[in-house]
Order: C-alpha cells, then sequence, then structure tokens
C-alpha cells in the first residue's frame, strides 16, 4: 500500500512536469474527442438500426 508521503511526493513530482498545452494542440485534442464520441455514436445508432429491422420493428 502507498503512503500517502510518497503518493503527496509523486503527485507534486508530475505536477511539477506538467505543461499547458498550446492552445493548438488543446483544440486538436477535442477533435479527437468528438470524433469518437461521434463514432461510437454512430455505431450505436447502427446497431440499433439494425436491431429494429431485424425483429421487425414492432412499434
Amino acid at each position: 500500500m502507498v503512503s500517502l508521503r510518497s503518493f503527496l511526493s509523486q503527485a507534486g513530482r508530475t505536477l511539477r512536469l506538467a505543461v499547458k498545452p498550446a492552445s493548438s494542440e488543446l483544440w486538436l485534442s477535442m477533435k479527437i474527442c468528438f470524433l469518437g464520441i461521434g463514432a461510437i455514436g454512430l455505431i450505436g445508432f447502427i446497431i440499433k438500426l439494425l436491431s429494429s429491422v431485424l425483429q421487425g420493428s414492432t412499434g
């Protein structure tokens, strides 16, 4: 089990190494996330559509 002191030390080290992303890098990450969410939504929609077609869409 990790002690609290060790955890805080590692968290502090991580925060010191972290840098704020440039706006272009942030925008690229947002576009990739939105593309992934859209792709998952489209896959879910296609599965739902196929399911309703194969079941005969009973209402």
